[in-house]
């Protein structure tokens, strides 16, 4: 039992998403573990706030190795911070810690970086990474003018990768935008899948208060 999480963009919400997702498993008494392969931009402590947030959210301890492979400074596209940090992503390094977690936990939830096609070096991707995994993906959708496309694009990149749509979230990113009804039922309509929750513009919510909405 485990999920890809992936979005229409950057800074849509997936780490909320995510750790709603760990703190629902864990309430079912699952063992759940949350992982960030490739997490780009540490504060000056050294430290990423969406690793913060799944190791927070989750219910296993693990060593930083396996939830974390890759932790680059600088807060750019992943293969450029790595360029940067003299690194080189290795996406079948990152399947064996995947599965070491998946040996450890009942369930894992792993948190892509920015949107599904994201660069991590010349000649692979985020849809690389989640066609290694070969996991299931949930989809979250930053509901914002554009979204539209960027959630069919991501819907049909990720068929062309043999992979699973297990459901999306609807995160309200923008409360000026008009028709938000006529949007979410047109996703509703073509992403094929169960849309697992509808979240209001809300910054400061809690991910605890966020797994509430979702189903069991």
């Amino acid at each position: 039992m485990s999920w890809f999480v992936t979005g229409t963009d950057t800074g849509v919400g997936k780490s909320r998403a995510s750790a709603a997702l760990l703190h629902s498993l864990a309430k079912q008494g699952l063992r759940a573990v949350g992982m960030k392969p490739v997490a780009a931009g540490c504060d000056a402590d050294g430290r990423n706030e969406d690793v913060d947030a799944l190791r927070a959210a989750s219910n296993v301890a693990v060593p930083a190795e396996l939830d974390n492979p890759y932790l680059l400074p600088d807060p750019v596209s992943p293969h450029i911070a790595a360029a940067n940090a003299g690194a080189r992503i290795d996406v079948a390094l990152i399947a064996e810690r995947c599965q070491a977690l998946r040996e450890r936990a009942d369930a894992v939830v792993v948190e892509g970086a920015g949107g599904f096609l994201v660069p991590l070096d010349e000649s692979h991707t985020g849809a690389d990474l989640a066609s290694a995994l070969g996991l299931p993906v949930i989809l979250v959708v930053g509901l914002r003018l554009g979204c539209l496309n960027h959630a069919l694009l991501t819907r049909d990149a990720i068929a062309a990768r043999g992979l699973r749509l297990a459901g999306w979230i609807c995160n309200r990113l923008d409360l000026s935008m008009p028709e938000q009804a006529a949007n979410i039922a047109y996703l509703r309509a073509q992403l094929r899948a169960p849309m697992l929750a509808d979240w209001p513009w809300a910054p400061q919510a809690d991910a605890r208060e966020l797994e509430m909405t979702l189903p069991r």
